[in-house]
């Protein structure tokens, strides 16, 4: 608007300038709450939402320096005491047992040249293994070199009827030049070590003497895939024959092309698998229509088919949830304050009961009030009202799912929160951020079994490159696979 269209309004009348007036109130309120709301969205960050961590803008030294002391004296006011650096009191060690002899290869007698009092020098006759003495135990690792085999096919002619026959390779050397304990270290460090292909033919270069191509190790890890399709599928049926499942997903990349990648994970097995879709029928799926157990997993609106009272929704994302609401305005700051105490209390009252008193009535009896405070608040936020405009889905969400909230009180083995599914889905995400996802459906089916059986030997602690040499033993043979559950 210009001078001349601001003095012909003004010409016009009051009438007309009390209604510009009106107008330009209105639109800058509206202006107004637009800018709250995306200031609030820029504050946003992996603990009030779904980003990831490494999306969170970078702080100052002063910052983190502050969050540091800020943590410090909550942990001291929690434990009413102060803790010094290191381990405290009552910590379990972590130190190395001493080998018994029979399992040691070399033992080296040391013994002193010279008296510590006097100064005279021991003789021979002196220096012999007496019934105490100190022991110190290194260890080394030997000169690696691979060996080589050369396997020779002679050729043999009949006797009666002259006719020539060749000899035929085992069917353990037939399928790959390389011995099944090396390819089973080449799959070791590509699943858990998240070594490239680049990368591996370089180590076994330097560390064992091999070339390899890149070629032969795709080749490697896909004979290793055909291996581990039995073992993968044993896998989910066991991980669904369990009370209680961890669910979870993120996203994955094939070819630049979007992909997910699930979780169904329980205390000793995860199982991975890559789908071309993010969806409620992926969920059925992954864990079947009629899975008879616990589902824990966030409030995705994928999983809203399943029956609350089957559920357990995850309680640290609530908390995150609760969070943001905190950093809001009006009506919903309050609301997201009381929220946040509250799961603080909940909290509180697991770890009193993993760590304590191990008594699920007592744990019942703490969560009730918990119970009836949440409750009233939701209510209170649930009608449609213009105060609760910005927090009200939210209320009426966890209203809808309010059995899910609280089996973990009453059920056996259920916890309130899906950590362990977000910590299966950690190293997987880290190998796509550095192999950048796959390129074909064959290293889509890789990726899923390998990285399913490296996390599954890590939670049960067994040996990976010790499983993938026995499995593809196995398959060479055509003997039953060793199960990885």
């Amino acid at each position: 608007m210009d001078r001349a269209e601001a003095v012909a309004i003004y010409d016009s009348g009051r009438e007309a300038c009390v209604q510009l007036i009106v107008d330009l109130a209105s639109r800058v309120a509206q202006l107004d709450q637009r800018l709250e709301r995306l200031e609030a969205q820029a504050r946003r960050d992996s603990r009030t939402s779904s980003k990831p961590p490494s999306t969170d803008p970078p702080k100052t030294r002063a910052q983190r320096r502050a969050e540091a002391r800020a943590k410090a004296k909550e942990l001291m006011r929690g434990e009413r005491e102060r803790r010094e650096a290191g381990g405290q009191l009552g910590h379990q060690g972590a130190g190395r047992e001493l080998k018994p002899e029979d399992q040691v290869d070399e033992i080296v007698d040391h013994y002193p040249d010279a008296c510590g009092g006097c100064g005279r020098r021991f003789d021979d006759e002196q220096r012999r293994p007496g019934g105490r003495f100190g022991r110190h135990q290194v260890c080394e690792l030997p000169p690696i070199s691979v060996t080589w085999t050369e396997h020779r096919t002679h050729q043999l002619r009949c006797r009666h009827c002259r006719a020539r026959t060749s000899a035929r390779l085992p069917a353990l050397l037939v399928s790959s030049p390389f011995g099944l304990r090396l390819q089973a270290a080449v799959v070791t460090l590509t699943a858990r070590h998240r070594v490239s292909r680049r990368g591996i033919c370089e180590l076994a270069s330097d560390l064992f003497g091999v070339t390899l191509s890149t070629g032969a190790v795709d080749a490697i890890c896909q004979r290793a895939s055909d291996a581990l399709a039995g073992p993968h599928c044993q896998l989910q049926d066991w991980v669904l024959d369990q009370d209680a499942v961890h669910v979870d997903e993120t996203g994955w990349r094939t070819r630049g092309e979007g992909r997910a990648l699930w979780t169904a994970t329980t205390a000793e097995a995860t199982f991975l698998q890559i789908a071309q879709h993010c969806n409620r029928e992926q969920v059925n799926a992954l864990i079947g229509t009629s899975y008879p157990g616990i589902v824990i997993s966030d409030r995705w609106n994928g999983y809203s088919h399943l029956d609350p009272h089957q559920r357990q929704v995850c309680w640290s994302h609530l908390q995150r949830d609760f969070r943001r609401h905190a950093d809001g305005l009006g009506a919903q700051k309050p609301f997201g304050e009381q929220g946040l105490a509250l799961t603080r209390r909940v909290f509180a009252a697991w770890r009193a009961y993993q760590h304590r008193h191990h008594d699920r009535q007592k744990l019942q009896a703490e969560i009730a009030p918990i119970q009836t405070e949440l409750r009233a608040l939701l209510e209170r936020a649930s009608p449609k009202k213009a105060r609760n405009r910005w927090h009200r889905q939210f209320a009426n969400n966890l209203l809808k799912v309010w059995p899910a909230l609280w089996t973990f009180t009453t059920t056996a083995g259920v916890q309130p929160t899906n950590n362990p599914a977000e910590r299966a889905l950690r190293a997987p995400v880290i190998h796509r951020k550095v192999s950048l996802g796959t390129q074909s459906n064959n290293g889509e089916r890789f990726t899923e079994r390998a990285l399913s059986a490296a996390a599954t030997c890590r939670q049960q602690r067994r040996s990976l490159f010790t499983y993938l040499s026995e499995l593809l033993i196995a398959h060479a043979r055509g003997d039953p696979f060793p199960a990885l559950a």
